[in-house]
């Protein structure tokens, strides 16, 4: 079995590869680890092999690790569903969150986030695929949305992020991330300063480094596989 080391290194070489085949320069997608569910040994092994972004999905398990690992040089960032009676937290112990697709929720996050640290990096989920179970704002709200957000104080609105319906077909995988894409760009041509698209997984990395993802969230393929969900219903990275 490979050690994460090793993992870490192929999924490095896969992101240069994708970045090569879309004419993209080395280095525009950064590689964020999701960590959700695993044990501190593993985020020490991967940060010694110079990984220094980790996402978490669950507060609950992300607060043991964050404490744990307090004399690491780590990035945390927030990527799963946001809970009103978890903004504080979050607010206050990650740089990121990826996952914004209410103006409530973005209120809460820039109220709580402690007045001494830098604005909090947020993302909105946009869910490209329209399936009414996933979450993230819809495209056409998405617009109202950016700029309420955007105004908050303590919030620097960086982009967008999207979990797309699984397939298969590379072209089927480009489309929802096109979508998304499309939607930046409009953004941007409004006014907004977006400088990040949050999408690739494990499986479609190299569909969204094609669309112009500039963060690829990967979990399995540094991690290996994860234990049986446990009833938590987000899809694996």
């Amino acid at each position: 079995m490979n050690s994460i080391v090793q993992r870490l290194e192929i999924v490095r070489e896969r992101i240069t590869h994708a970045e090569k085949q879309a004419g993209r320069p080395p280095g525009s997608v950064q590689l964020l680890a999701v960590s959700k569910t695993r044990p501190v040994a593993d985020l020490r092994a991967a940060r010694a092999a110079g990984q220094t972004r980790f996402g978490e999905s669950y507060l609950q398990d992300a607060r043991p690790k964050i404490a744990a690992l307090a004399d690491e040089a780590i990035e945390w960032h927030f990527i799963g569903p946001v809970q009103s009676n978890k903004t504080r937290e979050i607010a206050e112990h990650f740089a990121w969150v990826h996952s914004v697709e209410r103006l409530k929720i973005a209120r809460r996050l820039s109220e709580q986030h402690p007045a001494d640290l830098p604005p909090l990096n947020v993302c909105l989920q946009i869910n490209t695929s329209g399936e009414a179970s996933k979450a993230g704002a819809a495209p056409g709200d998405a617009p109202a949305l950016a700029r309420a957000v955007a105004d908050l104080p303590h919030l620097r609105l960086r982009g967008l992020m999207t979990i797309p319906a699984p397939a298969d077909d590379f072209e089927q995988q480009r489309q929802p991330f096109r979508r998304l894409r499309e939607l930046f760009e409009q953004l941007n041509a409004a006014g907004l300063a977006l400088d990040t698209l949050s999408m690739g997984m494990t499986g479609d990395m190299e569909a969204a480094i094609a669309e112009g993802s500039t963060i690829v969230r990967i979990g399995t393929a540094v991690f290996g596989a994860r234990a049986p969900n446990k009833g938590r219903g987000t899809r694996d990275e």
